[in-house]
């Protein structure tokens, strides 16, 4: 997954007098990076409790939502008692938790980050599954009520927690960043940060979207004034943030359209190209903030 990268350039006081050493906790309350001591110490005297329902997430239990109910239908414990209030506050290293008799791992997943080439066809089930014959927890894609490629894919994320690299580390639950209708094709990241996907899914993050549509027949610029004008969705009028009619490629006899949305509505780029009087022969996903599609993934 390419990454656009932009660095910030912090303003630091240099005190000449008295050297900077590492100290053990730091004002915006992350962890230290420095020694395995220091760590310890962080995490065992300063770090504060988070919500039980964000722990069971975070070690790969469920969805944030169906941590929540498990927790109303009593099905966790906290130190021997059951617990049915998802904003109480737990340690994962010092509180005893159970999830329907089983004991939460004190290790949590590591946080992934996949990039995936959505064929057209394809649709995403937001659902946990398990896999009958490895066990393991994957989020499964299906297409025509058949287990699509990307279904092993993911599940051979799982396998590899399974071996002895990573004793004790529960498998990931991985799910979508966002969303792509059935006929369009293109990046669509998987995570098991819930933060992560937030922070990229909410509106107020207002990333960029890059689409690439085919059109069937010509373009002309009444239809470029056209979409740039936007269109009325869901009684909202949308506005593309840029649009562009893309050179002719040697190998591909139809025209193509770069459009840049933020909005993220449903279908938005379909209608605009609707709207202009045009025909839409496919739309693909290029590009999602500063993750890009990379060229060679198949």
């Amino acid at each position: 997954m390419a990454e656009a990268k932009t660095t910030k350039k912090d303003k630091k006081k240099k005190n000449d007098n008295k050297p900077s050493t590492p100290s053990a906790s730091s004002s915006s309350g992350s962890a230290p990076k420095y020694s395995k001591a220091a760590r310890r110490f962080y995490n065992e005297k300063i770090r504060e409790p988070q919500r039980l329902s964000k722990v069971l997430a975070a070690a790969g239990v469920a969805s944030r939502r169906s941590c929540e109910e498990l927790i109303f239908e009593g099905k966790v414990t906290v130190n021997g008692s059951v617990c049915t209030s998802p904003q109480t506050r737990v340690d994962v290293l010092k509180d005893s938790i159970y999830v329907n008799g089983n004991r939460l791992s004190k290790k949590l997943p590591p946080k992934l980050y996949f990039a995936l080439n959505k064929p057209k066809g394809l649709v995403f089930i937001l659902s946990v599954y398990k896999c009958a014959d490895t066990g393991i927890f994957a989020q499964m894609a299906r297409n025509q009520n058949r287990l699509s490629p990307y279904s092993m894919t993911i599940s051979r994320v799982g396998l590899c927690f399974q071996n002895k690299t990573n004793p004790g580390i529960p498998k990931p639950r991985l799910f979508t960043v966002g969303r792509l209708d059935v006929a369009t094709t293109g990046l669509i990241l998987l995570t098991n940060d819930g933060d992560f996907a937030q922070r990229l899914s909410h509106p107020s993050s207002e990333l960029a979207k890059e689409y690439i549509a085919t059109i069937e027949g010509s373009v002309h610029k009444r239809h470029l004034l056209a979409i740039s004008d936007g269109t009325q969705i869901e009684g909202v009028h949308c506005i593309p943030d840029f649009v562009e009619l893309l050179p002719v490629q040697p190998d591909a006899s139809r025209p193509r359209i770069r459009v840049v949305v933020h909005e993220g509505r449903n279908h938005e780029v379909r209608e605009l190209i609707k709207n202009a009087g045009l025909q839409l022969h496919s739309l693909k996903r290029v590009r999602v903030g500063g993750f890009k599609l990379p060229s060679d993934l198949g």
